[in-house]
């Protein structure tokens, strides 16, 4: 066992807060109000040393007099002047250097107010404005990861419960009761799979495996795959797909992971009766006379979006309470739409009222 340096502190318990964050005394903000006053007062020793110079050269008292007056005046003015500067940049510099040493220290509650040289009003109003959007990065990540552990909580709460009821003998272990832990556990692992997905998009790691695609045949295939649970909730599922398409340039498994999301969210919110519609169509890139794109729209026959939540559809884990979803796979679809160029949109179909999203994707 070797002995741990003397310069070297305790290792903290695992799981014990640190600690606090203190911001760093103001020595910054001394340092350049030193500086200023040094930058300031350089131009005033300069022009009194050169005025002093000149009235000693000067052969004739009068003429000495006369240099020696104008050294003083211009020296009262050039003070006044640099004494003004001062003034004008040393306040909304220490404000902001303050500012900046608060929103370091982790407190984003700043509004500097904005005065000075244009230059720095313009600076002070942007670092405002930076400000703002830190607070508000640092609210969404809170929610966000509230959000998360809330979710990854309730399959671990339904796993541990039916585990123990089965090992206390209160259910059976049989197949039925095996199928739902599988079940669970699968809803883990795809909300672990979107975590992962929407972590590689927003840090631009997303690596797209893209090919010609024919898109027709892709769709087949997904729309397949959920016929199963379309039956298991009496909702009929229907593709319509326009005959010679281009094929798409596309990563289909990122493809595949969009459809999945979209028919899922659309069979979910689809009353018993009802029906979901896939059409998929070719169109021109808009502004393009040439650049053939290809459509993919889903409408289900539920309630539709509400109003007031259309403009914020593909943001995470906006969802209905009642959804019984994640609230990422929208989020989700909007991100690899994007990186492969496409575009995608959320809106109510006029005919049946139902939630329509649809989105174009390269050729």
């Amino acid at each position: 066992m070797t002995d741990r340096p003397a310069d070297r502190p305790p290792r903290r318990p695992e799981g014990e807060p640190g600690p606090p964050v203190r911001p760093r005394p103001p020595d910054v903000r001394r340092r350049f109000r030193r500086r200023l006053l040094l930058v300031a007062a350089a131009p005033l020793v300069g022009w009194l040393v050169v005025a002093a110079v000149v009235s000693a050269a000067t052969s004739h008292w009068e003429d000495r007099s006369r240099g020696l007056a104008f050294g003083i005046g211009s020296m009262t003015v050039l003070a006044g002047a640099a004494a003004l500067a001062y003034r004008r940049i040393n306040r909304p510099v220490g404000d902001l250097l303050g500012a900046a040493e608060q929103v370091g220290a982790g407190d984003y509650r700043v509004d500097v107010e904005a005065r000075g040289p244009r230059e720095l009003r313009l600076l002070t109003e942007t670092f405002n404005e930076m400000a703002v959007r830190l607070a508000a990065n640092e609210e969404q990540r809170r929610r966000f990861l509230a959000d998360i552990t809330h979710e990854l909580r309730n399959p671990l709460a339904v796993l541990q419960s039916e585990i123990e009821a089965q090992l206390d003998g209160v259910h059976p272990r049989d197949d039925h009761h095996v199928a739902s832990l599988l079940e669970e556990t699968r809803r883990l692992g795809h909300l672990i799979d979107d975590l992962h997905t929407l972590a590689l998009a927003e840090t631009g790691r997303l690596v797209l495996q893209q090919e010609a695609v024919a898109f027709s045949v892709l769709v087949d295939d997904v729309v397949g795959r959920h016929e199963a649970q379309a039956r298991q909730r009496d909702v009929a599922l229907r593709a319509s797909i326009t005959s010679g398409l281009p094929k798409a340039w596309v990563d289909p498994a990122r493809v595949r992971q969009v459809l999945d999301n979209l028919l899922a969210n659309a069979i979910r919110h689809t009353p018993a009766g009802g029906e979901v519609l896939v059409e998929v169509s070719a169109l021109l890139r808009p502004g393009s006379g040439e650049d053939p794109m290809v459509r993919c729209r889903v409408t289900d026959a539920g309630p539709g979006f509400r109003e007031d939540q259309l403009g914020q559809v593909f943001e995470r884990f906006e969802r209905e309470s009642d959804s019984g979803g994640s609230g990422l796979g929208l989020s989700i679809a909007r991100d690899l739409v994007r990186a492969h160029g496409g575009t995608i949109d959320a809106s109510n179909d006029p005919t049946t009222g139902g939630a329509r999203v649809s989105f174009t994707l390269p050729t």
